[in-house]
């Protein structure tokens, strides 16, 4: 069964109910204290649903508030070019590029929705002097200690190569290229026009710079980007990684990319609510959802160099605080989503194999393995089903095996709903409404006395700690952060040990495992990269010793 949280439901109503009237002209609607965009994507799935007419009226009616509102003027050419008004709808793409909408965004599409445009005299004209190949990318993912992976989207079926070198400087002038490596993957139309490019043979603990080129033509990208591979596995290290979710596309909060950027991170873990969707039966606006983010600059260039693992939660995968079942055609559109989500970012795996698929999926750095867990593809309905499942059997039993097979100094289980209680007061969505199944979990560490699990989450719209008390075993501690662009939050509860909700913010989590006692150190940085909150735990407390 699939089935919504009753307060989810008006929340989806009164968005909607707002959408009916007009935000265009509804002068008393102050559009920073909703999440920017669900206009937007509501009036997507209109023209997806054939009524392009009411989405021109509502672009039209909105710019004459927000003259210089970008989505607007997108979703005004998505709905002349449907009206038969070709030349209107070029014109009006011609006025969002001189205020700097990116063409890729009219190329990416969703295709069939401005099909009417691609063979426009007009349109052909632009796009021939764009001269785009490459539309969105690259984004880095799976970074191992020897390879990476690249993905991107290009305008037809393409082949991609990527090059990777390191280098050194002598006597401060002289570069000499050290190492080199390359590969390439063919982007395909069955896959929206994507490709993912593996990169082996590449040295661990080594920063290298990398080009990519489509069909033979290289792709300028100042500066080119950087990463660095991991230490080798099972290597003592330092590094940092940044975790969240909540990251609606909020334009005025997206420079927290940028804040981001700025810390070199070796990996971005997003947990979920990762670019809102909530409409699992429509392709197109699925897409339209990740295509917003992968066109703008600040999440571009972060992701250019950053290693990115992903997982969704409710609004990703369906609505607002959504349950799903086992079987794989329960509800009958999850098996379609989750093919869009594959198509949008590079995860080491999605899932065990075809007949077990989701978004879990792990890697390693150096000593510390990172677990990330679907919470909504195999969830059962916790308020229809007696000791309900979130993660399913098969998942659940991976990760336990994960977990015991693990010889990390920290095992990192990362889940996009709160692992702690009372982080949602009344509310099952969290692991609250999975008592019974996040207690064999916990009792499953304490009984095999795996030591260095640290717990991470998102989901409400703030960052906080936790700590979780289990007599006869050491404490665990639940860090979690759901707000990295969202404009709305969610209060600080009592109960946590210091939280935050002022600002935009991230965790981010600083591990050195070569010290006489291994750390890892949670803080929490807002979009201005202050650091508002931090606690320090030690290997010696996360041990059975």
């Amino acid at each position: 069964m699939f089935s919504f949280h009753h307060r989810g439901v008006r929340l989806y109503i009164m968005f909607v109910i707002l959408a009916l009237i007009g935000f265009g002209t509804a002068r008393a609607v102050n559009i920073k204290r909703l999440q920017y965009g669900q206009q937007n994507r509501y009036h997507v799935t209109l023209c997806a649903k054939g009524d392009f007419k009411a989405a021109e009226d509502y672009a039209r009616n909105y710019l004459n508030e927000h003259l210089n509102d970008l989505e607007a003027y997108y979703i005004q050419a998505m709905a002349q070019a449907n009206l038969g008004k070709l030349d209107a709808a070029v014109k009006t793409i011609e006025e969002s590029l001189d205020k700097g909408l990116p063409f890729d965004r009219y190329l990416a599409g969703p295709r069939d929705l401005f099909a009417p445009l691609y063979e426009h005299e007009g349109f052909r004209k632009l796009a021939a002097e764009k001269n785009v190949k490459l539309i969105h990318g690259p984004v880095l993912g799976a970074v191992t200690d020897t390879s990476a992976r690249f993905w991107v989207r290009t305008v037809d079926e393409s082949e991609v190569i990527v090059l990777c070198y390191s280098r050194s400087i002598r006597n401060m002038r002289e570069v000499v290229i050290r190492e080199a490596a390359e590969a390439t993957a063919r982007s395909k139309a069955s896959d929206d026009y994507t490709a993912v490019v593996e990169v082996t043979d590449l040295t661990p603990d080594t920063e290298y710079e990398y080009y990519l080129s489509v069909d033979g033509e290289p792709i300028a990208i100042s500066p080119p980007p950087r990463f660095r591979t991991a230490p080798a596995t099972g290597e003592s290290c330092q590094f940092e990684v940044g975790f969240g979710g909540g990251a609606g596309f909020i334009p005025w909060n997206e420079r927290m990319w940028t804040t981001l950027q700025s810390r070199n991170l070796s990996a971005m873990l997003l947990l979920g609510d990762n670019v809102y969707i909530d409409q699992p039966e429509v392709p197109q606006t699925q897409r339209y959802c990740y295509y917003r983010r992968q066109s703008h600059p600040p999440y571009r260039r972060f992701a250019a160099g950053t290693p990115i693992y992903a997982v969704w939660d409710d609004h990703d995968f369906g609505k607002n605080d959504c349950t799903s079942a086992l079987p794989l055609d329960e509800p009958a559109w999850k098996m379609d989503v989750l093919k869009v989500f594959t198509e949008n970012f590079v995860n080491p795996a999605y899932g065990l194999d075809a007949m077990r698929p989701g978004c879990f999926h792990r890697f390693a750095i150096g000593d510390v393995d990172f677990i990330l867990l679907d919470c909504r593809f195999y969830r059962q309905n916790p308020h229809e089903i007696k000791n309900p499942t979130m993660l399913g059997p098969d998942q659940k039993r991976w990760l336990m095996e994960q977990l015991k097979q693990s010889k990390a100094t920290f095992k990192v289980v990362a889940s996009s709903v709160p692992w702690a209680s009372g982080t949602k007061p009344g509310s099952k969505d969290t692991w609250d409404g999975f008592p019974e199944e996040r207690e064999e979990i916990f009792s499953f560490i304490a009984d095999q006395k795996i030591e260095g699990v640290v717990l991470i989450s998102a989901d409400r719209h703030r960052s906080d700690a936790w700590r979780i008390q289990r007599p006869g075993a050491y404490d665990l501690f639940d860090f979690s952060s759901s707000k990295l662009t969202n404009a709305m939050s969610h209060p600080v509860m009592e109960g946590c040990l210091f939280g935050y909700s002022e600002l935009p913010s991230a965790g981010l989590l600083r591990f050195d495992t070569s010290a006489e006692d291994p750390a890892v150190t949670y803080r929490i940085m807002n979009i201005d990269g202050e650091i508002m909150h931090s606690l320090t735990l030690r290997k010696s407390q996360l041990s059975f010793k």
